[in-house]
C-alpha cells in the first residue's frame, strides 16, 4: 500500500454499517462516517484494491443522503462523499441525474425560497457545496449534467441570497469556487454566465461584498489607513470571485455599450481598492493582488483610467500630477518582487508587466510616473545597462532571457516608456539588448514604433552627454561583403554594390 493511503481491512466494516447490514440505525453510521472521516482526513491517494467498495461505499452514502436524516448524520455522510470523490475512478455511480440533484437539494440550491434561515443547515450546504466542487472538477459526465440542471443560474441566485449576510461566509466562498469551476470547464457555462445569468454584475457585487467596499463618489472606494487587513475567510472569499470573474470576463477588450463600459469602470475601481487592501498574511495578500491584477488585464483599457484618481488635499498617498498613484505602485512594487522570485516568470511576471504596459500607452500621469521610477534620468554611465540592481537593470536583464515571451514583454513595457522611440529605448537599454525588439518591428535602421505619444520633456543629464556616444557608434550595424563590421546603411549599400558588380561580370 502507498504511504499516505487509507487503510484497507476496516474499510469493510464501514460500508457494512453504511449499507445497513451492521445494525445499530443513524447513530451507528455517523459513528463509523465520522471515525472513516477522521482516518482519511488528509487521504489523497487510494489503494486501488477497494476500488469497488469505494463505490459501493458513495452508492450507499447517496442513498441515507436521500432519505430524510439528521443533520449530524448527513454532515458525516458528506464528509465522506468529499473524501471519497478525490478518487475519479469511484465517481461514476455519484455522476448520474439523481444524484447530483440529491447534492444540489442539500447544497439548498433547488427552491426558489430564502434557502438561509437555520444556522444549523450551514455546515450541510456547505458540505454539499464541497462535494459538487470535488465532483465536477474531477468528472467530465458532472460537467455535463451541471450544465442540464441549470446548475450556474442555481448558484447565482444562492450567491445573492447570500448577500450582506455575515454568517454565510462559508457558503459563499465555495459557491464562488463553484462557479470558478464550473466557467472554467466548460465553455457553454462560461457564456450563459456572461450572456444569460448577468455573471459579471453578480460576481462583481459579491467582490464588492467580500471587500467591503464604501464608496465616496463614482468609481472611487474609501481608503481607511486604520482598517485591520482581511480575515482569511474575507480573503479566500474575495480570491474565488476573482477567478470566476476572470474566466467570465475572457476576450471582454471591446467595449459594446454604454452599461458595459459603466459595469467594467465599476469593476476596475473595486479592483483598485483590492490593490490597497491586505490579506491576514503576506502570502495571502499576495494571492489576492495576483488575482486582482489578472482580471485587469481582462478589463478594457480604457475603462483604467479609474486606477488613477484625483488626489484630496487630506490624502498622503504617492500623487502625481496631482492624481493618487497608490494603486500604480503597487503594481511596479509586484512586477519587482515576481522579477526578484527568479523562477516562473511566465505564468508570474508576464501579467503585471502586460497589464503596466498597456496603462503606459494609453494614460500619460501613468507612463510618466512609472517612467520616472523605471527609467529616471541616467546618472551612473560608467555600467552596461544590465549591470546593477535597479528595476531599469533587472527589466534589461529580462531582455535576453530565455524565454521568448518574457523577454518580448520585457522589451515591449521598456519601448513604451520611451515613447516607442529607438534612440530613447537604445540610450536606456543598449543596443544589443534591444536588438531582439528592434528587428521583430523592423527599426533597426531607427526610426519609432506605430503609436502616437504626447510630446513630454526628456532631457538629458550632464553625465549622459559627457558619455553619449557620436551618434554613428550607436546606430545598427551591419557586414560589409569583406566580412568587416559597418553601419548597417553602408554595409547594405555595399553589398548591394557587390553584387551588381557580381552580376555584371556574368
Amino acid at each position: 500500500m502507498e504511504r499516505g493511503a487509507e487503510p484497507g481491512p476496516e474499510l469493510g466494516a464501514v460500508l457494512e454499517a453504511v449499507e445497513g447490514r451492521g445494525g445499530g440505525g443513524a447513530e451507528a453510521v455517523e459513528r463509523v462516517l465520522a471515525w472513516y472521516n477522521e482516518e482519511n482526513r488528509a487521504t489523497f491517494r487510494f489503494d486501488p484494491a477497494d476500488e469497488d467498495k469505494r463505490k459501493k461505499l458513495c452508492e450507499g452514502i447517496l442513498n441515507i443522503l436521500e432519505k430524510d436524516t439528521k443533520t449530524s448524520c448527513q454532515v458525516a455522510c458528506l464528509e465522506a462523499l468529499r473524501i471519497l470523490s478525490r478518487d475519479k475512478k469511484v465517481l461514476v455511480p455519484v455522476t448520474t441525474k439523481r444524484n447530483m440533484q440529491i447534492l444540489m437539494k442539500l447544497a439548498k440550491l433547488d427552491t426558489v425560497e430564502d434557502p438561509l434561515e437555520r444556522v444549523s443547515e450551514f455546515p450541510v450546504i456547505v458540505e454539499a457545496l464541497k462535494c459538487l466542487c470535488n465532483i465536477i472538477f474531477n468528472s467530465s459526465v458532472a460537467q455535463k449534467l451541471s450544465l442540464e440542471l441549470n446548475l450556474a443560474a442555481m448558484l447565482c441566485n444562492l450567491l445573492q441570497k447570500c448577500k450582506d449576510r455575515q454568517l454565510v461566509d462559508d457558503i459563499k466562498c465555495f459557491d464562488l469556487r463553484l462557479l470558478f469551476l464550473l466557467s472554467l470547464l466548460h465553455t457553454d457555462i462560461r457564456a450563459q454566465l456572461r450572456q444569460e445569468l448577468q455573471g459579471v454584475q453578480v460576481l462583481t457585487q459579491a467582490l464588492e461584498s467580500s471587500l467591503s467596499v464604501r464608496w465616496t463618489e463614482e468609481y472611487k472606494a474609501a481608503e481607511d489607513r486604520d482598517r485591520p487587513p482581511l480575515s482569511l475567510q474575507e480573503t479566500d472569499c474575495a480570491i474565488e470571485a476573482l477567478k470566476a470573474l476572470f474566466n467570465v470576463t475572457l476576450d471582454s477588450w471591446n467595449v459594446h455599450s454604454k452599461n458595459e463600459s459603466h459595469q467594467f469602470r465599476y469593476m476596475a475601481a473595486i479592483l483598485r481598492h483590492c490593490l490597497l487592501t491586505t490579506g491576514p498574511t503576506e502570502e495571502k495578500t499576495e494571492e489576492l493582488h495576483s488575482n486582482a491584477i489578472n482580471l485587469l488585464s481582462n478589463v478594457p483599457v480604457s475603462c483604467l483610467d479609474v486606477l488613477i484618481n484625483p488626489s484630496s488635499q487630506e490624502e498622503t498617498d504617492i500623487k502625481y500630477n496631482g492624481m493618487n498613484m497608490g494603486a500604480i505602485q503597487i503594481l511596479l512594487d509586484f512586477m519587482e518582487k515576481r522579477i526578484d522570485k527568479g523562477s516562473s516568470y511566465r505564468e508570474g511576471l508576464t501579467p503585471v508587466l502586460s497589464l503596466l504596459t498597456e496603462c503606459c500607452r494609453t494614460h500619460r500621469n501613468i507612463r510618466k510616473f512609472i517612467k520616472a521610477q523605471v527609467l529616471p534620468p541616467l546618472r551612473d554611465v560608467s555600467n552596461r545597462p544590465e549591470v546593477g540592481t535597479t528595476v531599469r537593470n533587472k527589466l534589461v536583464r529580462l531582455m535576453t532571457h530565455v524565454d521568448l515571451g518574457v523577454k518580448q514583454i520585457a522589451a515591449e513595457f521598456l519601448f513604451v516608456l520611451c515613447k516607442e522611440r529607438v534612440d530613447s529605448l537604445l540610450k536606456y537599454t543598449g543596443y544589443g539588448n534591444a536588438a531582439g525588439l528592434l528587428a521583430a518591428r523592423g527599426l533597426l535602421a531607427g526610426g519609432r514604433g506605430d503609436h502616437w505619444y504626447s510630446d513630454d520633456e526628456d532631457t538629458d543629464t550632464e553625465e549622459y552627454k559627457s558619455a553619449k556616444p557620436k551618434d554613428e557608434l550607436i546606430k545598427p550595424m551591419g557586414v560589409r561583403p569583406d566580412g568587416t563590421m559597418a553601419p548597417l546603411e553602408e554595409a547594405v549599400s555595399q553589398y548591394h554594390t557587390s553584387k551588381q558588380e557580381s552580376s555584371d561580370s556574368d
